[in-house]
């Protein structure tokens, strides 16, 4: 594979010639570069007029490599071949060389440019491209091409230091300025001093902030501005951003995005051109379907979500990085998917992400520094298995699956806190969705943890820490609240909306007579039973009539579900989806186990809770019909179960049910 380097666009805030000056100091060796040990020069020409200057060296490289390995290739210098051409009327130099030895198993080529500043002509701009191809070294290939890359990226680096120590050294000697070249004008030629200084590096000029700009030097990237505004990268890291950025120049139609953005995918994908190419280019696609560079001026909050949507900004952390506070325990997730559905929660989290780049971007520019991501402040408080409705977590999953895939590397620390018992549960449900250097991000703390050592204070500062946490500082965040019943918004009307709700896919119904219970057990596994200390949740909603809930425990397997008669009047139950597991022969107390106290469940009512198992075993969750008690007057049945005997389907309820089980191993 043929290895790839480009590099940024260097400046110096000196003339070219005087920059020129400088490079030929390096010349024929070099302290200030170890591996560099000698160079001759094989052929030298200057055009008649003195405007065009060639010359061609050969250059010996001592490479940092493995002694074995130089036995193995029996060699002891590296050898290249250099050839400039310095054009003094342009104003420019055009440096290429290539590998003599091993060209026939190895090829390495270089081309560096010096040029004057398109926009300052006593500036002088330096950029270079190189590229790697290893056809085959004895069986070491590939750590020949670590030792390349490693001992390259080095070279690049010290690249610009050694530049500026000579101008430094031209300086001392008292030489600040080399004219020009004119037609009248012999070459001018700098005598070299007899002894290099040894003192450390040192800029020519005060290093003065570099103005607010976006690009540089015709569309490319500048090296002060990654610095300013992206921050610290490798020489490797700083030619994949360019070399991607050009590719996307070259063959994307459309809005390129910009620089931060490019560098958090590849980020997210460890500097690997292609990789980090792949998950762009499909997000570049997703947003264009959805319009989601015009979210922001587009996209108006519903007012249930102004109302109850636990959720906003609030200043910033202690890194300079935008604050996005969020009360999930205080959130009625179920409530705000049935009155908004899915849809409509992903699109304002996806503005929320919008809102976090606008905001990173303003943070760079106010505190001159480099400001990527963002900060999120999660507060648990209140969090119960009420959250844990399913088509909730389904919503959750789908929201941080759409996020990971568009917005990597933004979420720069995720402070959890008043994490309660709960939490692993619903830890166990998303964090495999979560990628896993974004799970490094993660702190949590359980109780009022976060208020000591090693807490809020150490990521977040004292003034605007939230009232609702200790805090002094007023926080807008909406307190939420349960969304209105009202509210709610049935299927058909959110399909209306091209809105999709999944809790049709997730939901079983059963309609439930008198007589006639509906039942569902769980086990770990088919015809297996449920260890001690499994969790079993469930979340109903009692669509028709009133209805009780049971739990029971039996050490025996439960019949085959089957079809049951209704009672012992044989009717058949008109829903025909009632399920009875509990064998009638049974006995409580002997067979099976109330393991909750009965549950009356009035029509309307939206229930969710869960179990702790205490012994293994089958479970078996109930619905039964609720008969009303006998009248306290005479011990005759009521009007109305009299009438239930004979006409049983108008005393029918309706549940809409979804139950699972969390084995204990899910919660290490």
């Amino acid at each position: 594979m043929v290895q790839k380097y480009q590099s940024p666009v260097r400046v110096y805030k000196h003339p070219f010639e005087l920059v020129m000056a400088a490079y030929e100091r390096r010349f024929p060796t070099c302290h200030l570069i170890p591996m560099f040990v000698a160079s001759d020069v094989v052929d030298e020409e200057t055009s008649e007029d003195g405007a065009t200057h060639k010359i061609e060296r050969r250059c010996a490289l001592d490479v940092d490599a493995p002694r074995l390995l130089k036995r193995i290739a029996g060699v002891d210098y590296v050898y290249f071949i250099q050839r400039n051409t310095l054009n003094r009327k342009e104003r420019t130099l055009h440096i290429e060389s290539h590998n003599e030895t091993f060209s026939n198993r190895v090829i390495i080529h270089e081309t560096c440019c010096y040029s004057v500043h398109p926009d300052n002509e006593d500036w002088t701009c330096f950029e270079q491209t190189a590229s790697l191809d290893i056809k085959s070294f004895f069986g070491f290939e590939s750590t020949v091409e670590k030792i390349a890359m490693k001992q390259y990226a080095s070279s690049i680096k010290k690249g610009k230091e050694i530049i500026e120590f000579y101008l430094k050294e031209l300086e001392d000697e008292g030489i600040t300025h080399v004219p020009r070249w004119s037609p009248s004008a012999l070459p001018q030629l700098l005598p070299r001093p007899s002894s290099l200084s040894a003192s450390a590096p040192t800029p020519l000029m005060e290093d003065e902030r570099q103005p607010e700009f976006e690009l540089c030097v015709a569309d490319k990237l500048d090296a002060d501005y990654i610095k300013r505004y992206l921050g610290d990268l490798t020489p490797l890291q700083e030619s994949c951003l360019i070399r991607l950025r050009q590719w996307l120049q070259e063959t994307h139609k459309g809005k390129i995005p910009k620089d931060e953005h490019i560098l958090r995918f590849l980020r997210a994908r460890d500097f690997n051109m292609d990789r980090a190419r792949e998950i762009l280019c499909q997000s570049l696609t997703w947003r264009k379907q959805h319009q989601v560079d015009y979210l922001l001026e587009t996209w108006t909050s519903p007012q249930v979500l102004q109302d109850f949507y636990t959720g906003g900004w609030h200043h910033h952390d202690r890194d300079g990085r935008p604050l996005y506070i969020l009360r999930l325990g205080q959130m009625d997730t179920k409530g705000l998917v049935r009155a908004l559905g899915e849809e409509s929660l992903l699109r304002h989290v996806l503005s929320i992400n919008e809102e976090g780049l606008r905001r990173c971007e303003e943070n760079t520019k106010v505190f001159g520094r480099p400001i990527s991501c963002w900060t999120c402040l999660v507060d648990l408080e209140g969090l119960n298995m009420r959250h844990l409705w399913r088509p909730g977590v389904k919503a959750l999953l789908r929201i941080i699956e759409v996020v990971e895939a568009n917005y990597p590397e933004t979420l720069g620390r995720l402070l959890i806190l008043r994490a309660p018992r709960v939490f692993p549960v619903l830890w166990t449900l998303v964090s495999p969705f979560i990628d896993e250097n974004t799970r490094k991000k993660f702190l949590i703390y359980a109780g009022n943890d976060y208020q000591g050592p090693g807490g809020l204070l150490d990521y977040i500062d004292k003034e605007i820490i939230p009232d609702f946490l200790g805090g002094e500082c007023m926080c807008e965040v909406p307190e939420g609240g349960l969304v209105p019943k009202s509210m709610y918004r049935t299927a058909e009307e959110l399909e209306n909306e091209d809105v999709r709700l999944w809790t049709e896919t997730i939901y079983q119904s059963a309609s439930i007579f008198k007589g006639a219970p509906h039942e569902v057990t769980h086990s770990a596994v088919e015809s297996s039973i449920i260890d001690a200390s499994s969790v079993i949740t469930w979340d109903f909603d009692v669509c028709k009539g009133d209805v009780v809930f049971n739990i029971y425990h039996s050490k025996r397997a439960p019949q085959p579900p089957r079809k049951d008669p209704l009672g012992t009047h044989g009717i058949a139950s008109p829903g025909g989806n009632n399920v009875q597991l509990i064998d009638k022969s049974w006995t409580l107390g002997q067979d099976y186990s109330m393991v909750e106290s009965p549950l009356t469940c009035k029509e309307g009512e939206s229930v969710q809770g869960s179990h702790i198992t205490r012994w293994p075993g089958f479970y078996i969750l109930q619905w039964k019909f609720h008969s009303m008690p006998a009248c306290s007057a005479t011990n005759l049945p009521r009007v109305d179960d009299v009438l239930a005997t004979l006409q049983v389907s108008s005393h029918k309820c309706k549940v809409m049910y979804y139950t699972e089980v969390l084995g204990s191993e899910d919660f290490r």
